[in-house]
């Protein structure tokens, strides 16, 4: 099952697995773009959801598992941008991204832990950011959800390893998607500059999710060169 299967990389990954022969379980809330995704996977199914609720987030991994009789892989990639100063931060904004990148996924793993321990494994990978990586301005609220992903997906692993199901984390750089066209910005002037590295494709950071999957390694980050503001926990 992936989720924000309508585009960018959850429909990236969608279509690697499938080339690998998954059955892929295809999430998001449009249901006319899973829809016509899923008539070019074979054997995929659309299932409409808002990963920001929770009961959505369980429902659809109850149906992925009676549809295709068990899941062995769940794919958190539902997500929302969200630029704003720390002092200018809309709180029912946050909340709902908190709700899409924390409590949705965390419900959506509740409900497929159980199905996995009883199959006698299975491997969970939620997609985090670079930017949970270090400091950035204007992101303090995004990057907290991502962080929070973070610290529940690596405890979850400790805790579910004796089931034989890993939970790994996946840290794309800036990608060729709609994300940063659909990103709520509150009070947040408009970009400067250019990025250090030119963005990845899409196709590039789904490669990469689909490696955690494989290899279930705790954290995949796109480039080694992240590793640098994992140490240095700032920008610069």
């Amino acid at each position: 099952m992936v989720t924000g299967a309508s585009s960018g990389i959850g429909k990236e990954t969608a279509r690697i697995l499938s080339a690998k022969g998954a059955r892929v379980a295809l999430v998001a809330r449009s249901r006319e773009k899973l829809e016509e995704l899923s008539r070019s996977l074979p054997s995929s199914i659309a299932l409409a959801a808002d990963i920001s609720k929770p009961m959505e987030a369980r429902r659809a991994v109850a149906e992925a598992a009676t549809h295709f009789g068990r899941l062995d892989i769940l794919v958190n990639c539902a997500g929302q941008g969200y630029d704003a100063p720390v002092e200018k931060t809309d709180l029912e904004t946050l909340r709902y991204i908190y709700d899409l990148y924390v409590v949705g996924p965390l419900a959506a793993m509740q409900e497929a832990i159980p199905i996995m321990r009883r199959q006698g494994g299975g491997a969970i990978v939620n997609v985090s950011s670079g930017l949970a990586l270090g400091l950035f301005p204007n992101m303090g609220g995004y990057s907290s959800t991502k962080r929070a992903l973070g610290a529940i997906s690596l405890v979850a692993r400790e805790e579910l390893k004796k089931d034989g199901i890993t939970v790994g984390l996946v840290y794309p750089y800036v990608t060729e998607t709609e994300f940063e066209r659909n990103t709520v910005k509150h009070g947040v002037p408009a970009a400067e500059g250019k990025l250090p590295f030119p963005p990845d494709s899409a196709q590039f950071a789904a490669q990469k999710v689909v490696q955690a999957v494989e290899t279930g390694e705790a954290e995949v980050l796109a480039h080694d060169w992240m590793k640098r503001m994992a140490s240095q926990g700032q920008t610069g």
